[in-house]
C-alpha cells in the first residue's frame, strides 16, 4: 500500500474504540505517525498497540478529558515539545445523551458545547501555527448527519453538531489562504457503543424491545444496514491526504443514504 502520509503527524480523538480508534487505524495504514486522545489509559494503550506501523511509525497516546479543554490542550501542548508539530487533526468525541430537546437541562448543553467544541477550538489553537510552519494541514471534523436533518430524540446532539458545522465552515474560510483544509464527515448510524445506547435509550423511554427499534433504525437506511466505523474511517483518511488539498468547508455524509437532503 502507498503510504501518502509518511512524515506526518495526526492526532484523533476518542482514539480508543469506535470511529476514532478506526480513523487511526486508517491514518497510520497510510503512514502517519499517530497520537491518540480518550480519557481511559488502559484502552489507549491498547488501541496505540494495535495501530499498524507500515513506516515504521512510533504511535503514541495521552489520556486526557474533554471536559477540561484547558487542561487537555495543555496536556497535548507538552506532548508535542517532544514530538513536534501536528499536521493533522481529527476531531472526535462520543455524543451527547439522547432525549428530546425540552427535557434538557442547561448542564447538558453546556458540558456538550465544551466538549465538542471548545476543546476543537483549543486545539485548532493550538495545532494551526504549527501546520502553517510545516506547510501541511488538514482538520476533519467527525459530527454527524444531523448537520443537516435533525435526527429524532437527540436534541442536545442536533444543537451542537450544528453549531460545530458553522465553527467548523468559519474556521474553514479563514484558512484556506494558508492551504490548510476543514472539513466535515457526518457518519450516520454506525456500529459503535454510541449506536447501541441510543437505542437502548429510545427502548427504554417508550417501552419497546430494543430489536424492534433496531430494525426500525435500520429500514431507515437505504442500504439496509449499519455503517461499519471502518467506512467512516475511509472517508475521514481521504479528507486528511494529500489528494483533498482542493476540498475545504465541506460536509460529507457518510450514511448509506439516509440523509434526505443534499
Amino acid at each position: 500500500m502507498q503510504q501518502p502520509l509518511a512524515g506526518k503527524r495526526a492526532i484523533v480523538g476518542g482514539g480508543s474504540q469506535g470511529i476514532g480508534r478506526a480513523a487511526a487505524t486508517a491514518l497510520a495504514e497510510l503512514g502517519a505517525e499517530v497520537l491518540l486522545l480518550a480519557r481511559n489509559a488502559e484502552s489507549l494503550a491498547l488501541a496505540a498497540a494495535g495501530l499498524p506501523a507500515p513506516a515504521g511509525q512510533k504511535h503514541r497516546w495521552l489520556s486526557v478529558d474533554n471536559a477540561q479543554p484547558e487542561a487537555l490542550a495543555a496536556a497535548v501542548a507538552a506532548e508535542l515539545e517532544a514530538w513536534g508539530d501536528a499536521h493533522i487533526l481529527v476531531n472526535n468525541t462520543g455524543g451527547p445523551a439522547a432525549g428530546p430537546v425540552l427535557e434538557a437541562s442547561a448542564e447538558a448543553f453546556l458540558s456538550a458545547f465544551t466538549n465538542h467544541l471548545l476543546v476543537n477550538q483549543k486545539l485548532a489553537q493550538l495545532l494551526v501555527p504549527g501546520m502553517k510552519r510545516a506547510g501541511y494541514g488538514r482538520i476533519v471534523n467527525v459530527i454527524s448527519t444531523s448537520v443537516k436533518a435533525p435526527l429524532h430524540g437527540l436534541g442536545v446532539s442536533n444543537t451542537v453538531r450544528a453549531a460545530v458545522g458553522n465553527w467548523s465552515k468559519t474556521l474553514a474560510t479563514e484558512l484556506a489562504p494558508s492551504g490548510i483544509t476543514v472539513n466535515n464527515v457526518l457518519p450516520g448510524a454506525t456500529a459503535t457503543e454510541r449506536l447501541t445506547a441510543i437505542i437502548a435509550a429510545r427502548a427504554g423511554r417508550t417501552g419497546r424491545p430494543y430489536s424492534e427499534i433496531e430494525d426500525e433504525m435500520m429500514a431507515e437506511v437505504p442500504m439496509g444496514r449499519f455503517a461499519d466505523p471502518a467506512e467512516i474511517a475511509a472517508a475521514v483518511a481521504f479528507l486528511a491526504s494529500p489528494a483533498a488539498s482542493y476540498i475545504t468547508g465541506i460536509n460529507i455524509p457518510v450514511d448509506g443514504g439516509r440523509t434526505p437532503n443534499l
